[in-house]
């Protein structure tokens, strides 16, 4: 009677080569989701964790409206998300396509849209903290100098002002990257079509909204959906720029979790918000996986 049921050479020499990635996943993915499905579920701090079980209080709490920030921040979490995502695919598709037309010193313009990107989100924020600052200000000075206002607005102090300047921020930030993914989406559409398509006396604009664009669309709605997903995790830009003010009005999810856990030190009321938040990015973006998958099926 043969051993059928034992494994392959071969099939061992497999899960010996994949056996380094399924621990790392083992140790820093399905670990520590566990672990913090765990604490979620209990009373803890940072210096006593599991204290006790609490079962579903923690969320029961989250839910009914018991921590007045959270929920609020969820919602705003989406909207900032969503426009800034639009935004940023807007101005990046835009700047990617200046990029293709440009002949001579593409390089140097190419490499000078990447700074924004490689400085460290801390450094953007305090650039724009001084920029938008209401004394010495370099845009309320600019903006008085030009007989705009009369007085100083301060933007990082009242809204809508607020919610707008961290916009910009972000914007200026990330809009390089949307537009060098799509810069490389545009280089590789095929030549001889494009070509064809201006021998039958199409325009720039024709060509872009009826060949490129349709083209383009399954590639763009992908970098829409990595750039949302992204941008539900803005933090750094909030800390900075507004520390999740005025009152709590700029609070986005990420700092309302951060602040739980780590100036309140109620690590058990932070993993619950971290696992419904987890879940609500997860809802946000299906649609707009869907429609990635729809937009990718009519061009096959």
């Amino acid at each position: 009677m043969g051993w059928h049921w034992l494994p392959s050479a071969r099939d061992r020499a497999a899960w010996l080569m994949l056996s380094p990635v399924i621990v790392g996943l083992a140790f820093f993915a399905v670990y520590p989701s566990l672990y913090l499905l765990a604490l979620s579920f209990t009373n803890s701090t940072l210096g006593r964790p599991f204290k006790t079980w609490t079962g579903w209080s923690n969320y029961a709490w989250l839910l009914t409206g018991g921590d007045q920030v959270f929920l609020p921040a969820l919602v705003r979490s989406a909207a900032f998300a969503f426009v800034a995502s639009g935004l940023e695919l807007v101005l990046g598709v835009g700047l990617a396509l200046l990029l293709a037309d440009l002949r001579r010193n593409g390089r140097l313009l190419r490499a000078t849209v990447l700074l924004p990107l490689m400085t460290p989100p801390v450094l953007v924020g305090v650039a724009w903290k001084l920029l938008l600052a209401p004394s010495g200000g370099l845009i309320d000075g600019k903006l008085q100098a030009w007989g705009l206002i009369r007085e100083p607005i301060s933007f990082l102090g009242q809204q809508p002002w607020a919610s707008v300047s961290i916009l910009v921020a972000d914007a200026w930030q990330w809009t390089p990257f949307v537009a060098i993914l799509a810069f490389a989406v545009f280089r590789q559409m095929p030549a001889e079509v494009l070509e064809a398509a201006r021998l039958d006396g199409a325009g720039n604009a024709t060509i872009f909204w009826r060949i490129e664009l349709p083209m383009a669309a399954p590639s763009l709605t992908a970098i829409f959906l990595l750039r949302l997903i992204m941008a539900f995790k803005t933090f750094d830009l909030l800390y900075i720029l507004t520390f999740g003010g005025p009152g709590d009005s700029t609070t986005l999810a990420g700092f309302a979790i951060w602040r739980t856990g780590l100036r309140n030190f109620d690590v058990g009321s932070a993993a619950a918000q971290t696992v419904l938040f987890a879940l609500f990015v997860s809802v946000a973006i299906w649609p707009v996986l869907l429609l990635h998958r729809r937009v990718e099926a009519r061009t096959k």
